[in-house]
Parts: structure tokens; sequence; C-alpha cells
């Protein structure tokens, strides 16, 4: 059952207006949460919603939904779609913009239909999800979910010694309605894949399946400092040389496993940071990932053992904070049937997939029949200004979306 299809042009010209809102001198794209410019994004999406004849909605931890209440089913549970406006620091345009406005195009579609669903449609944008100016990430849907508590998230302290609350109530988004007053019925999310597997395999339609469990931590390590060109190699206490060897072993148990798991150290620093100094300290993040709990346990449990003999060898001190730990998802299986159907109906190839990357999905995954659509990225490229994906993909992921959200409006989620 296919029906009319978006406005294409109507959804790429908004993409691309938003994808201008947030530029620094530099010319990058810096949208961080709660900041000036996401208020700028924030204002420009509220309009379209309100332009789209949707009532407005935002609460406390400042997640904003543009709600459609057909008909007499303003009662009932709603179908949720959405992603997040917020950025990494010299971003691409796509990256969670495309699923929130193909989420407000779903719905000004079917309005424009005539379309007479069994209960509201709600598209959402949440908080925070990239985690870069203030941590966890995901934070917004996590705490729509119940997974952190919404006094704790206002009370965060950003990278810049911003609260976040009153980063809220600064730029005018700090709402008034509890988070999760809006309890999906089911939730589908848009987005481009952020890895290089559709576009090596030539398919347009990713059905993810499932998502990667993710575990970060913080380590520090703590030795002494002495002059680099004076203290012998075996008398050292070097907790850049313990550091480089964290590295080191993540790298080549990852590679040496047939699993997917992956490892990261993202951020590395040392003190007292000088050329002709040991250092002292170095505090670095460890970023764990797998589609399988058993296997991501095992992998923090090989962290912690070599870091517990790496502390002996190199007579240095170490400890570990844990920063998040998010489980594997399996989405709704129901749902992800019907993205496949909307596909093949379509004439789109597709196939399932797991997907590398956290999303608000795996959040909402926890009160609602959930699941996602990647479109291809060019290069597997993302969270980089050479961010791309073709229109006609665009395009391909939003009709997919709109038959699935039309189906789950009309005929509900099947089992």
């Amino acid at each position: 059952m296919t029906g009319p299809s978006i406005d294409a042009a109507r959804l790429l010209g908004r993409i691309r207006t938003l994808g201008e809102i947030g530029r620094d001198s530099d010319g990058r794209l810096v949208r961080l949460a709660a900041s000036d410019t996401e208020k700028l994004g924030r204002d420009q999406f509220v309009a379209w919603i309100r332009d789209a004849g949707l009532e407005v909605a935002v609460d406390r931890i400042g997640n904003i939904f543009g709600i459609w209440k057909a008909g007499g089913v303003a009662d009932e549970a709603p179908i949720l779609i959405g992603s997040h406006i917020d950025t990494v620091i010299g971003a691409g345009i796509y990256d969670g913009c495309y699923g929130t406005l193909s989420g407000l195009e779903v719905i000004e579609t079917l309005k424009a239909e005539g379309l007479t669903p069994s209960r509201p449609i709600a598209v959402a944008a949440f908080t925070n999800e990239e985690g870069v100016r203030y941590a966890p990430d995901m934070m917004g849907s996590l705490v729509y979910v119940g997974g952190l508590d919404i006094d704790s998230a206002l009370a965060t302290i950003g990278t810049d010694g911003t609260i976040l609350g009153r980063e809220l109530e600064r730029i005018g988004y700090a709402g008034e309605h509890r988070p999760g007053f809006l309890k999906p019925h089911a939730y589908i999310e848009l987005h481009i894949e952020q890895g290089p597997v559709l576009e090596r395999e030539g398919i347009p339609v990713g059905v993810v399946e499932d998502l990667q469990g993710i575990s970060w931590q913080r380590v520090t390590i703590t030795g002494d400092a002495n002059h680099a060109g004076t203290t012998p190699i075996s008398m050292r206490r070097d907790a850049g040389h313990a550091a480089a060897r964290v590295v080191t072993f993540l790298r080549e148990r990852a590679k040496a496993s047939n699993t997917p798991t992956v490892a990261t150290v993202g951020c590395m620093s040392f003190e007292p940071n000088a050329i002709n100094v040991i250092p002292s300290r170095a505090i670095f993040t460890v970023d764990l990932r797998d589609p399988d709990e058993d296997r991501l346990r095992e992998e923090e449990a090989a962290l912690a053992n070599f870091l517990e003999s790496l502390s002996t060898e190199e007579q240095v001190g170490i400890s570990a904070e844990r920063l998040a730990r998010f489980e594997p998802v399996k989405f709704d299986q129901s749902i992800v049937r019907l993205v496949e159907k909307a596909a093949r109906e379509r004439g789109l190839a597709c196939r399932r997939m797991t997907s590398g990357a956290g999303h608000d999905a795996q959040m909402i995954a926890r009160i609602a029949p959930s699941a996602m659509i990647f479109v291809p990225s060019a290069g597997g490229i993302s969270h980089n200004p050479k961010e791309f994906t073709a229109d006609e993909d665009l395009v391909a992921g939003a009709n997919v979306l709109l038959d699935v959200v039309r189906r789950l409006a009309t005929e509900g989620t099947p089992k």
C-alpha cells in the first residue's frame, strides 16, 4: 500500500535551510545543545511546526514536539517520529536533522492526503543527542523514558561550565510538560547510516533491526613528572607511555577478534604537557561497542584486567570512571517488517543491519515498539562537513517512512 509521496522540494529545502543555521566565523556548523546557535535552529523548527498547523509542546528537558491531533483521537497514544537538531562541532547538515524534518514532512503529507488517522501523530526533536556540550549523549530521550532523573539532568555542568537547566531557560526552551507526558504507541526514526555499508552494496534502504551497546569510560593514569633527558627509561613512571599501551591493547584486541566489537580512544590529555617532561598524568576516554551484551561485558572485563596488570608493570596508579553505559537494543520486529515491506513496495532494495552509532530510538525502545530506517552515507562519513547523502536517497527514505507511518496510523502495529 503506497499512496502519495512527500514534497521533495520542501524537505530538501528545509534540510539546507537548517544546515545554514549555526555557522561560526569559519563557516563551521556548530549547534551545540542549548546554545545560542541551537536556539536559532529550534526557533526555525518550531516555526515550521506552527506553519504546518500542529500543536507545539516542549517538556522540561527541552524536547520539542509537533503534535497532529486529527479527528477524535486526541487521547490515544501517538505514533512518534523524531531525531534531533543539535550537532557536533564542524558538523554536516544531515545527522539528526534529516530524521526530524522528514517526520514533519510525513505529517504534512498525510494531512494533505486527507488521512484520518486512528491516533495522533507527532514529530520530536530531542535535546542533547550528541552529548558534546553536556554528558551523557541522548540525554533528552533518556530523560523522556525515565532513565535519568530530570532534576539531575538539568543540573548537568557543561564543558564550558554552564548548567543545562539555566541554559534552557535562557534560550526559552525550558518547557512545562513532564518528560514522558506523551507516551508513544510506536516510534520510528529515519537517519543517515553514518557508515559505508549501504553505499558500498548499492542498497538505498537500511532496515535497522538492532543497535550496538555502548560503554564509555574515562581512565586516569598517574605517574611521576621528571626530566625527559636525564631520567633513564627503566626508572620512569611514565603515564604517557602507559596510556599508549592501553590504546595499542584495545586496537590489537579488536583487530584480532572475529566479532563486530570496536574500541576507540577519542580524547587524551597529558600533564604537565611539556615537550621535555615525562607525563605525570594521562587522562583519556575509552569507547567500547558491540551488539551483543555478553561480548560487551567481556570487553569491559578485558580492559579492567589489562589496566590492573599495567598498573603493576608500569608502577603507575590507574583509575577508571564510567561515563555512560547502554545495553544493546533489539528493535520491534513487526515494525522492522513494515519497513521492509514499504521499501519493496516502492521498488527499493533493502537489507537488515545493525546500527553502530547511538540514537534516540534506543532510548524510546524502552517504553514503546521502535525501529529505524537508514539511507546511504557517501563514504560512510558523518560528524564532518563532508557528510553527504544524495537527494534521491533522502527522498526515498522519507517516502518509506511515510508509508510506514501511514500503515501504523491506519492499521495499527502488526503482531
